[in-house]
């Protein structure tokens, strides 16, 4: 069993948008610190879901730790909005973007925390010359663009070799996990270093929310 601490990041996708504040308020009382907001355009993945206003908007009113992830096509377009909308964490693709290193700088340089996304089929040594720049990697554990998909097994090859390396190599990211993400996929991804986790549906249909996420950590 790991020691790692290990904190969950519910996603907005999973909850009624027009609802949204009273969400964030849900996540915060069950004892969560993150809140996951997945940005979609309709290009990187098929889906449009919001934009920086409607961060900015939710940030207003909210300690919350604000988790963006920017499923878009060349996010550098769009980083410093997402950014001034007061993103505490950024993370990118690095398939949306030839200029991976590029877009991780200039979120650094804001003094925001960088993260870099991989979808199932994209394999970690894509990654091999930004590891040790990165604040998080994010390991997509369904095909990014839909709520409600049933975890992939495979890409729990990808999270133990991210632990592996950054034990190795002494790197600090954080590993996080998105996608089918619930009480059992959850304790298959803390057992090989995952410190993150993205829950979307399995968070959102709890009625006692708090006794949910505590019953996970609880189990760890």
């Amino acid at each position: 069993m790991r020691r790692n601490e290990l904190s969950i990041s519910p996603s907005v996708l999973a909850s009624d948008f027009s609802r949204a504040a009273e969400a964030l308020t849900c996540i915060s009382d069950s004892g969560c610190n993150y809140v996951h907001l997945d940005v979609m355009d309709g290009q990187f993945v098929p889906d449009i879901t919001f934009g920086p206003k409607f961060i900015k908007d939710l940030k207003k009113d909210s300690d919350l730790i604000f988790d963006t992830h920017l499923m878009i096509e060349k996010p550098e377009r769009m980083i410093e909005s997402f950014i001034d909308a007061g993103s505490d964490i950024i993370t990118v693709h690095a398939e949306a973007t030839n200029h991976l290193e590029r877009c991780l700088s200039m979120i650094k340089k804001a003094g925001v925390s960088c993260g870099v996304a991989i979808n199932p089929g994209t394999p970690v040594s894509l990654l091999e010359a930004v590891l040790d720049e990165v604040d998080l990697v994010l390991v997509m554990t369904v095909n990014p663009g839909w709520g409600g998909q049933k975890f992939i097994p495979s890409t729990l090859k990808k999270i133990q070799e991210l632990d592996m390396r950054r034990e190795e190599e002494g790197f600090s990211y954080q590993i996080e996990v998105d996608g089918g993400i619930n009480r059992e996929t959850v304790k298959l991804c803390y057992d090989r270093g995952v410190t993150l986790a993205v829950m979307g549906t399995a968070f959102f249909k709890e009625a006692d929310k708090k006794s949910f996420v505590q019953e996970i950590i609880n189990s760890l």
